[in-house]
């Protein structure tokens, strides 16, 4: 008996020191990282759980609210999944009523969007135009309108910074998104450094847009340093920074501000090619919103002619979170709103999102979010926030769809986070002994290069491998 006691306590000893080990390994990674130059001025945060039964392994910061950048985007996705369902889908009408052909949008983000096939430029407009030949409709001396649905205008969130909102991943949402909200602007630099670079076309044209060029030619190899800002008075933009000597055909991406009628010129080229309007009709057309008495009329009394339906949620999700695309995430917190409120705005999207979680147990302090996406510098979340949505996310039916959204970095499954100063990994992660990690880690302020703090980043969560 003495002897079974023995080896029954040794064995107990054991299994407390290993315990320990992945808690004090932890400790002096994370000791050893704050050390180091690039975290001079800087606050770092790391959370992690043990997935299966909940207990703090490590814990760092947890409380403290830091900007959290792209990993919002796992805060979103969890609240879209509980919100609207994996197969929830976009609606986008095509009605008509008193002569007018009327589309009618619901915020979908993915419209006219090339990652899906149902939902490519080519694809929609083909559609929509056999269903109108389908219905009878055979040619359209009628005026084009799209209207878009109870969204707020004000597309893009409060604390976006001016240096992104021209740029493709600083697209604000509409009611009626076309493209992403893309285009793209070809350049042609000159030979010489500092040579004025020339904007030769965008694709598609931006109607009602004019573009000018303070760009200048830099070194060969310099890469892509071009910037597009939006005038004040809304109607042209300037293209600022460098891009490399010697190119003819250099393309940049930026936010298209007209995404509505951008779509409308597209469709109705589709249709003159079909012979079905006339000439005229391209000066017919317009976007009218919720408001408007003379629409708000017709659009009662339209009758359907056809309904372009979204990719499910659980697709444009993994789209999402895994090439990080801003514009789903600030659909999806109107989109919150629109459903529970009949109106779609991004303060009243992130009230819901608070809400949701605040019932669920979370301080709704540690989410002090601006939008849905995490590029706005004024968001704050806290890492425990993160670790604790990402534990009810685990046991949810709908898991394997939010999972499989999650890039891999480092050989974990975890989304990560970028914007000035500021970097994140948060995610899961199973060891080679079995055990499973849930964690969240933050950094802000840091100084040096991404590259280099990312790097000592993993180092840091090697121990849990």
């Amino acid at each position: 008996m003495k002897k079974s006691f023995f080896v029954a306590g040794c064995l107990l000893l054991v299994t407390g020191s290993w315990a320990q080990t992945v808690n004090q390994k932890l400790q002096n990674a994370f000791q050893q990282f704050e050390r180091d130059a690039q975290l001079k001025h800087a606050i770092s945060s790391l959370f992690v759980i043990d997935a299966k039964t909940g207990k703090v392994v490590f814990d760092k910061n947890s409380q403290i609210g830091l900007a959290p950048a792209s990993t919002l985007k796992v805060i979103t996705s969890v609240t879209a999944f509980e919100l609207l369902g994996k197969g929830f889908r976009y609606e986008t009408e095509f009605s008509i009523s008193d002569s007018l052909l009327y589309i009618t949008g619901s915020g979908d983000p993915t419209f006219g969007s090339s990652r899906f096939d149902n939902t490519r430029e080519d694809y929609v407009v083909k559609k929509a135009t056999d269903e109108l030949k389908a219905k009878g409709i055979k040619s359209l001396d009628r005026m084009v309108v799209i209207y878009e649905g109870k969204f707020s205008s004000n597309s893009i969130p409060n604390g976006w910074i001016w240096e992104d909102i021209g740029n493709y991943y600083g697209a604000g949402t509409k009611g009626f998104n076309w493209r992403e909200n893309q285009f793209d602007i070809t350049l042609k630099s000159g030979d010489k450094i500092g040579d004025t670079v020339e904007i030769i076309k965008t694709n598609p044209e931006v109607h009602g847009f004019a573009y000018y060029s303070e760009l200048k030619s830099a070194e060969k190899n310099s890469g892509d340093n071009a910037y597009i800002y939006y005038s004040m008075n809304g109607n042209s933009g300037i293209v600022r920074g460098t891009i490399p000597v010697g190119e003819k055909s250099f393309t940049i991406s930026g936010s298209l501000p007209t995404p509505g009628r951008t779509f409308l010129d597209y469709f109705i080229n589709y249709l003159e090619k079909q012979k079905m309007v006339k000439e005229y009709m391209k000066y017919r057309v317009g976007v009218y919103r919720v408001g408007n008495p003379y629409h708000d009329s017709l659009i009662k009394k339209s009758k359907k002619i056809y309904t372009h339906y979204s990719p499910a949620l659980d697709s444009v999700i993994y789209w999402f979170n895994k090439k990080s695309i801003n514009l789903y995430g600030e659909a999806l917190i109107k989109t919150f709103a629109y459903e529970k409120n009949g109106f779609g705005s991004t303060d009243s999207g992130v009230a819901i999102v608070k809400d949701f979680w605040k019932k669920k147990g979370l301080d709704e302090d540690e989410l002090n979010i601006s939008d849905g996406s995490g590029l706005s510098p004024q968001n704050r979340v806290t890492t425990h926030a993160q670790v604790e949505i990402l534990k009810y996310a685990k046991n949810r039916s709908w898991f394997a769809y939010f999972y499989k959204s999650l890039p891999e970095y480092n050989g974990m499954i975890m989304k990560s986070g970028t914007i000035k100063d500021v970097k994140g990994f948060c995610g899961y992660h199973k060891a080679k002994d079995g055990k499973e990690y849930i964690f969240s880690f933050l950094v802000n302020n840091y100084n040096g290069s991404s590259a280099g703090l990312v790097n000592k980043m993993y180092r840091v969560l090697d121990v849990l491998k």
